[in-house]
């Protein structure tokens, strides 16, 4: 699987924000985001998928229906982690944020890697399989603050696999807040990227 960094970022930044985009996407548009939310000093980060997709199937299809893919990709977000730490900025200061596609697999990662992070936002998403597999997410977030919101209903993303997301979140020590919204359809509206900027990007 190719795909390509773009750092963004400025070089004496002390706090890092990775991007990943949803399907269809890359990472000029999802770092086009950053302009609503609060992180003009943070280093920017934006990992694209090749052909614009991270994995090919739905995220509710089973794993191996998505491998190799999946677990090229989320590679590739363990190695943007890997080069933010060797940049100078601690794991404590790196903040996520996806939609989509980019959401689920954020989630993902970051519940299969769950340590103290800056805060996490998933725009539209949730933990991916046909259900949850608990065994793979391990670690302790140790109070991160996560923010998670999504339409209801939502042609991609299902609310009950919203809420079984939370719940893992929960359960691995996050601080999350979630916000199911009525009829809103498969966008990000003003209101959660205002949430996201109070909860995580204070």
């Amino acid at each position: 699987m190719e795909t390509k960094i773009i750092n963004s970022g400025k070089s004496n930044a002390s706090k890092a924000l990775i991007l990943l985009h949803g399907r269809g996407s890359n990472a000029s548009d999802i770092l086009s985001l950053a302009h609503h939310l609060n992180v003009k000093d943070f280093a920017l980060y934006a990992p694209e998928a090749l052909n614009g997709s991270w994995y090919p199937q739905s995220f509710l299809a089973k794993p191996e229906e998505n491998e190799p893919w999946l677990s090229a990709s989320l590679k590739l977000v363990s190695k943007t982690v890997a080069q933010i730490v060797k940049d100078g900025i601690s794991k404590e200061n790196i903040y996520f944020a996806g939609f989509s596609q980019g959401a689920c697999l954020v989630a993902e990662y970051t519940s299969r890697h769950a340590t103290k992070y800056g805060g996490i936002a998933i725009f539209t998403g949730g933990l991916i399989g046909n259900r949850i597999y608990e065994e793979n997410y391990s670690g302790n977030f140790e109070g991160t603050p996560i923010f998670i919101g999504s339409s209801n209903p939502d042609f991609h993303v299902p609310v009950e696999r919203v809420y079984a997301t939370t719940n893992i979140l929960k359960n691995l020590g996050a601080t999350v807040t979630e916000k199911i919204y009525d009829n809103v359809g498969h966008t990000i509206i003003a209101d959660e990227i205002e949430r996201a900027n109070d909860l995580i990007f204070n």
